[in-house]
């Protein structure tokens, strides 16, 4: 049975997202995300500006006159939605945690694909795949996905992106569209805090990640469309000066204390984050895939529409 605040979230988050997929989504999805290729519809009369390369021979040679194929997008897609699930996504300084922000985003996805007549996946990861739902479509189905992102109980704290990535490849077999919304802060050492236990394991953030996932990264992209999401809490990225903290790792169990109120600490660990996070996009472009960044103290809804934007102006240009 699920508890009532968690059906009421689970609606909430429903309407939000099927309101901005409506109202500001409504074409950028069909427009960023292309279909596997094209599909024979019917010949008609050729018309000035037509490709030559399009002219039926047969039907101009029977008719007398240059007749041409006209081709429709191929546009049934598979968006495979792979969600991080590691104890650092229940991290969350303001009122929504990170991976509440997760379902949302991963709601505002997956409303715009069955909207598209496309099929939603998803697949549920920490250190291992803890959880697998096929592609399907419709509404009731969304609706299970934003449920298990939410409700769904972990086995494991840590987190392994390659596992994920390899086992995506395995049970989908055609290109498909492959979301990953983690907050990359690292593999099996990934850990979550009240303000900022992921101090320690910062200064060494992006070394992990290029060395980890970057081959599979790449190995991904090459079959399907990757795009990162990255889901991340501004105390994950700068400190708040709130004087001397106790804080206890929840995946680790590990105990610190860190003096917030010293400058100079706060600013080598901004400046270590802002390298990070370079560093991070780095791997991202070097891999050919496109990221986005997006903060659960912020909207998140015209980062989005940016985000669609750009992809599209770039891919149609490129």
């Amino acid at each position: 049975m699920i508890p009532r605040e968690i059906l009421k979230k689970i609606r909430q988050i429903e309407l939000r997202s099927i309101r901005l997929v409506n109202e500001t989504l409504a074409g950028q999805y069909h427009s960023v995300f292309k279909g596997q290729g094209m599909n024979f519809d019917e010949v008609r009369e050729y018309q000035p500006g037509d490709e030559v390369r399009f002219i039926d021979w047969n039907v101009t040679a029977r008719m007398s006159h240059p007749f041409v194929k006209k081709f429709v997008e191929e546009r049934e897609l598979t968006v495979m939605l792979v969600v991080d699930l590691s104890g650092s996504g229940l991290f969350g300084s303001g009122e929504q945690s990170k991976r509440e922000l997760t379902a949302e985003i991963a709601s505002v996805l997956a409303f715009s694909a069955v909207r598209n007549n496309d099929k939603v996946g998803l697949i549920l990861f920490t250190e291992e795949v803890e959880k697998f739902i096929p592609p399907r479509k419709g509404r009731r189905h969304v609706l299970r996905v934003i449920r298990e992102i939410l409700c769904y109980e972990p086995r494991r704290q840590g987190t392994d992106l390659n596992a994920a990535l390899q086992f995506l490849s395995r049970v989908t077999t055609h290109r498909a569209i492959a979301v990953v919304l983690s907050d990359f802060l690292g593999q099996t050492t990934a850990s979550r805090a009240e303000i900022a236990a992921h101090l320690r394991r910062h200064v060494v953030l992006s070394e992990v990640l290029s060395q980890a996932s970057s081959t599979a990264l790449r190995q991904a992209n090459r079959r399907h469309d990757v795009v990162a999401v990255q889901i991340t809490d501004r105390f994950e990225l700068e400190l708040p000066s709130l004087g001397y903290l106790v804080l206890k790792d929840a995946e680790t169990g590990e105990v610190v204390e860190i003096n917030t109120g010293d400058e100079r600490k706060r600013a080598a660990f901004k400046d270590r984050q802002m390298k990070a996070q370079t560093e991070l996009r780095r791997l991202f472009l070097s891999a050919g895939i496109d990221s986005i960044q997006l903060r659960t103290n912020e909207p998140y809804a015209a980062a989005l529409g940016r985000f669609f934007d750009t992809r599209e102006k770039r891919r149609r240009h490129g």
